[in-house]
């Protein structure tokens, strides 16, 4: 990880933080895959935390909200595993258009650390390429377009193209992925390695696998196949290898 950062903060209905040189980890929900008593549980549990004081040994302002981020999110994955009324990813076709599209831009745009696809939603914890990014962001400013971070141009490609595939394939139109994402920068390589594991779990806890390497639509399996650690890059590779 690079010492100089640069930090970008948006907020729209979700925080959303962008610190250059570290990997970010996203989560994208399919359009409803949340329904309105889990919105709401959702709502009521953010209010709860924000009038959480923050222990003695709770570190800095920053690691307490960070802290309440994972709680959150937490409850959210739960929802999403267990309680999700739109599983359109269970569908074999839509998941390698999802898989396939992380593995377009890795190793150029960013290097791929790890991936699940689940039936109502990903994870993707990706590093961004620091010259490809300056170049993206020179690029859109040139263009005169609005501003958007490395995180914000590499997701969005991925969720258009996702969104335009995954509708064809089910012969549909119309909103595919909820409008915005869960998202969290990695502050250091042990929190990279956490991050991946937990990811690639994923499948084994919501009790669709008995092993992160049996489920097919996981950077576990491919890790296993090559022999890689946590904290290693997944290569770009060939399709029948995925």
């Amino acid at each position: 990880m690079i010492e100089s950062e640069e930090v970008f903060f948006r907020r729209r209905r979700l925080p959303h933080q962008d610190v250059s040189g570290h990997a970010v980890f996203i989560t994208a929900c399919l359009h409803g895959s949340i329904p309105a008593a889990g919105l709401r549980e959702i709502s009521l549990y953010r209010e709860k935390l924000k009038s959480v004081p923050k222990p003695d040994d709770g570190g800095s302002d920053q690691d307490w909200e960070q802290v309440k981020h994972k709680k959150l999110f937490a409850l959210v994955d739960h929802l999403l595993d267990q309680k999700s009324p739109v599983n359109h990813l269970v569908d074999s076709a839509q998941a390698r258009i999802v898989r396939d599209a992380f593995y377009h831009f890795a190793e150029d745009r960013y290097e791929l650390l790890a991936f699940v696809i689940m039936p109502s939603h990903h994870h993707w914890l990706f590093l961004p390429n620091e010259d490809w990014a300056e170049r993206a962001m020179a690029e859109n400013r040139a263009a005169g377009r609005k501003f958007q971070t490395a995180r914000e141009i590499i997701s969005h490609s991925v969720q258009s193209y996702t969104a335009t595939m995954c509708n064809r394939v089910r012969s549909a139109s119309g909103q595919y992925w909820q409008h915005e994402t869960f998202d969290h920068w990695a502050r250091d390589n042990e929190e990279v390695i956490r991050i991946a594991y937990y990811i690639e779990q994923n499948p084994v806890r919501a009790g669709l696998a008995s092993s992160a390497e049996d489920y097919a639509y996981s950077s576990a399996r491919v890790r296993q196949k090559l022999g890689l650690s946590l904290s290693d890059a997944i290569p770009k590779i060939a399709e029948e290898d995925r």
